[in-house]
């Protein structure tokens, strides 16, 4: 146990050390530079394989199944080129123009009068895949309704966590730490019933506090907890898309969804509506959608898949882990943030 502790210690400093260079080190680079430079990574990455880009593939397979080898060969390089952008935009983000970023993004929007709608007289829960860049989605929520709540798992090491959520209230987001506590959910409650947005990127979430839906023809498990807020407050659901452009971003809102009460089956069938927008856009561009970890419960062990059907979902439960970037390497949780092997 303790050289597997030794060893965690190595990684998890070796992680911050990296996004703090990151940050430090690609601010500093011309724009056209950085774009290669994590281009250039991305396909490297792609070249080494691992665990992360082989189950990105068998991801990316449902989502395309009609591609052949070679057409799936490009869309995982497309894949982990668009998952270091965002990695590349982040780390750049808090030296942009952001008046410039939310005018950019305005230019390609689509559906903010569903936003608008589901936030009159009333809070909005909008809740959004693992595609694109969601920080951009925030920026543009918080520049243009004044404020955005989020939650974020505690990442490991504690100060690379940190360093997350000063970036991101920095940014003008509101972040709560995801620990399952009273104060999260009252305070989620509370930005709710205020009237203000709520963010939750809620496509996974293998564990007790998921519900089970169908994806792209096959089972797994999404969070239930902006359903069960949505129940619990009146308010709408309203899932979003984000898209990288080729100079700059799109976001996609759509219509809201009502959910009628707290019940197994009305959190159940919202979540399948959520679902099921989720699949739709995310065909569209899958590319842009970062999911390098086991999703479907048919690429869990049989062990881990008995385990599951013998939980219940936990009606306190919000998110798994949301607005925080997916682990592209080992499937032990979102809130990871080791490189890809």
């Amino acid at each position: 146990m303790s050289g597997q502790k030794s060893r965690r210690t190595l990684r998890e400093r070796g992680a911050e050390l990296a996004y703090t260079a990151g940050w430090r080190l690609v601010r500093l680079l011309p724009e056209r530079a950085a774009v290669a430079l994590f281009q250039a990574g991305a396909d490297l990455v792609v070249r080494r394989g691992g665990r992360g880009i082989d189950q990105l593939r068998r991801n990316l397979r449902r989502v395309a199944p009609e591609s052949t080898e070679a057409q799936l060969d490009e869309l995982v390089r497309q894949s982990m080129r668009s998952y270091l952008r965002y990695w590349r935009e982040a780390f750049r983000l808090p030296t942009m123009d952001l008046a410039a970023v939310i005018a950019k993004v305005n230019t390609t929007l689509v559906g903010r009068e569903n936003l608008d709608a589901a936030l009159a007289g009333k809070g909005a829960i909008a809740v959004l895949p693992h595609s694109g860049n969601w920080d951009i989605a925030g920026v543009w929520a918080v520049g243009t309704y004044g404020s955005m709540t989020s939650v974020v798992e505690r990442l490991r090491p504690e100060p690379l966590y940190r360093r997350f959520v000063a970036y991101r209230e920095a940014l003008g987001f509101e972040i709560m730490p995801h620990d399952g506590g009273k104060r999260m959910m009252e305070t989620l409650l509370t930005r709710i019933r205020e009237g203000r947005l709520v963010c939750l990127i809620a496509d996974r979430d293998l564990s007790r506090r998921g519900v089970e839906v169908e994806f792209f023809g096959e089972t797994t498990r999404m969070a239930s907890g902006p359903a069960r807020l949505a129940a619990q407050t009146g308010a709408l659901l309203v899932p979003a898309a984000c898209e990288f452009t080729d100079d700059g971003w799109a976001i996609r809102l759509h219509e809201p969804i009502s959910v009628a009460s707290s019940s197994h089956a009305d959190v159940q069938a919202a979540t399948q509506r959520v679902a099921d927008r989720f699949a739709a856009d995310i065909a569209s561009r899958p590319q842009d959608w970062h999911m390098m970890q086991p999703l479907w419960l048919s690429d869990l062990s049989e062990r881990r898949r008995a385990r599951l059907s013998r939980d219940t979902p936990d009606p306190t439960a919000v998110v798994e882990s949301p607005m925080v970037a997916p682990d592209t390497s080992r499937s032990t949780g979102h809130g990871r943030t080791e490189p890809p092997s």
